[in-house]
């Protein structure tokens, strides 16, 4: 018959007296451990004052763009909302009428253009989708709110305040 704990583990007679009371183990470990904390430098930042530095590809809140002239980009071609993969994005289209064209280019506008933060994965499906590079993942980190359902970001948050020229996708 074998004995299984002679085969893989060796016979107990051939451990000495110190490593059977496990000691240099944890002089070992503990060893390690003082090493981490006296001589590593610390990752901390101190957050309000001092603002984490991000990647340039990182993929933070959603931002409607507008064109040069100040118009909303989006026009509603659900191009967005059929790609993404969670299902985040709630766009109701509308006839664009005499009185609001100044602000739209195109025939109809998204009257409603919603993004659920919550089940959005942040994959950038989105912004590659769209054709007229009305939508895009900014570098904004900082998403904060006192309920669940202030996490349904519209329009009058997505939307950017100024016009500005066609951002470059990398």
């Amino acid at each position: 018959m074998i004995n299984v704990r002679e085969k893989y583990l060796g016979s107990i007679d051939k451990i000495s007296f110190m490593d059977r009371l496990y000691l240099p183990a944890i002089f070992k470990g503990m060893a390690v451990t003082l090493k981490h904390m006296l001589f590593s430098k610390s990752v901390t930042t101190e957050y309000p004052e001092k603002k984490r530095v991000i990647a340039p590809r990182y993929r933070g809140r959603h931002v409607l763009k507008r064109d040069e002239l100040g118009r909303e980009r989006c026009t509603a071609c659900y191009c967005c909302a059929y790609i993404c993969p969670a299902s985040c994005i709630t766009i109701v289209a509308d006839e664009v009428t005499p009185d609001i064209q100044a602000n739209h280019p195109e025939d109809k506008y998204a009257k409603v253009f919603e993004i659920d933060l919550f089940r959005c994965i942040y994959c950038g499906f989105c912004q590659d989708a769209c054709p007229k590079a009305a939508i895009f993942l900014e570098s904004i980190y900082e998403i904060t709110a006192e309920n669940r359902s202030q996490f349904v970001i519209g329009k009058d948050i997505l939307v950017d305040k100024q016009g500005g020229p066609k951002k470059i996708r990398q």
